[in-house]
């Protein structure tokens, strides 16, 4: 191996947990188990990238226990009968050597209510908008909040009783968690919302801990978090490095172990006058791990691979320089892990030429 590799493929220990090396499988949404249950392609599929050495698997997102967290019936679940498929991956990733972590998920106002399961309820938001402006349902009563953060504390609670390695939180691209954040869609006067971002940090902070509750404090707890909406691109929660610090500081006295900080290019610097980007600076305002994410190993960004764009392979030296100088601790690979479940032991062997790359056609299955 050489020597630039040696810190991706150095373990890493959060809370407890020492993943071998510092690869994540990042969460994406494949849309393979009908009836919201995983079955045994879906444990399969996830099996295979611990049999080709990613150090963490996170699985894509699947929805806590609320009638409206889901916006298809092919996306997994996290409550009722589709524990058993769970309970199944969980064995499948373990047999092969790996780790896994379930990211529990709530769609919010992203869900189109007319195309989802019981579809005659209306979609759930802290003030039923989908993006500034743009009012889809009503807002959410407070009652309804509680149900949804008891929702993700029997989630974790179930993940642990599973065997799951960790649990992550989807706080990110402008699903429910992420429509608190946002100022643009939380215009809420209670204790939920608030004109600072640290004020809108409560529902999350309500989780958290309710999660903490359920779990213990020796269980490790992943946050995902951005700072773009699939509603608008380049809007940022916290526009300068005080305000990012004063969000993320509840947040991580809540009881978060690791921020999973997702950007769509990670070599970008999140502000200027420094070549940090989220991941960095979270790591450097929280003192907490930090895993980044964003187009690593690929030519093209996943959003663009929303319109069929393919992608070509490509150097990581630039991460791995990163990664050398501790800017952020662990590293998430989503598509190039998708299309290639070899990718990390390719990588490891130096077996460049073996890559993958990234088409279109790798949506439409389970590889």
């Amino acid at each position: 191996m050489s020597a630039s590799l040696n810190k991706l493929f150095s373990p890493f220990t959060f809370n407890g947990l020492t993943v071998p090396n510092r690869i994540a499988m990042a969460p994406m949404t494949r849309q393979f188990s009908p009836g919201e249950v995983p079955g045994a392609d879906v444990a399969a599929y996830y099996r295979r990238r611990a049999e080709g050495g990613t150090g963490l698997i996170i699985t894509e997102g699947t929805t806590v226990n609320d009638p409206v967290a889901t916006m298809a019936d092919n996306v997994p679940a996290f409550h009722g009968p589709a524990l058993e498929g769970w309970k199944r991956v969980v064995e499948e990733v373990h047999e092969a050597g790996g780790l896994i972590a379930p990211q529990l998920w709530h769609v919010g106002t992203m869900r189109k209510a007319a195309q989802a399961p019981r579809s005659e309820l209306p979609s759930a938001g802290p003030s039923g908008l989908l993006l500034p402006g743009k009012k889809v349902s009503e807002p959410m009563s407070k009652e309804h909040i509680q149900l949804v953060i008891d929702a993700f504390a029997r989630g974790a609670a179930d993940a642990q009783e599973l065997g799951f390695d960790a649990v992550e939180l989807h706080g990110a691209h402008g699903y429910l968690i992420d429509q608190f954040f946002w100022e643009g869609t939380n215009l809420r006067d209670d204790e939920f919302g608030g004109g600072e971002a640290v004020a809108r940090t409560r529902f999350a902070t309500d989780i958290i801990k309710a999660v903490r509750r359920e779990v213990g404090n020796d269980y490790p707890l992943i946050l995902r978090f951005s700072q773009w909406k699939q509603q608008d691109f380049t809007h940022k929660i916290a526009p300068t490095p005080d305000e990012l610090a004063a969000f993320l500081k509840p947040l991580s006295d809540a009881g978060v172990d690791m921020f999973h900080c997702s950007t769509r290019r990670f070599w970008e610097p999140e502000f200027e006058g420094s070549d940090l980007n989220l991941a960095g600076w979270t790591k450097k305002l929280t003192g907490k791990p930090t895993m980044t994410v964003g187009s690593v190993g690929l030519s093209g960004e996943f959003i663009g691979a929303f319109a069929g764009e393919s992608s070509e392979p490509t150097s990581i030296d630039k991460l791995l320089d990163r990664l050398d100088a501790d800017e952020f601790d662990m590293v998430a690979v989503g598509r190039a892990l998708l299309v290639d479940p070899e990718w990390a032991n390719k990588i490891r062997e130096g077996r460049s030429t073996e890559l993958k790359p990234y088409t279109k056609e790798a949506m439409a299955q389970l590889a």
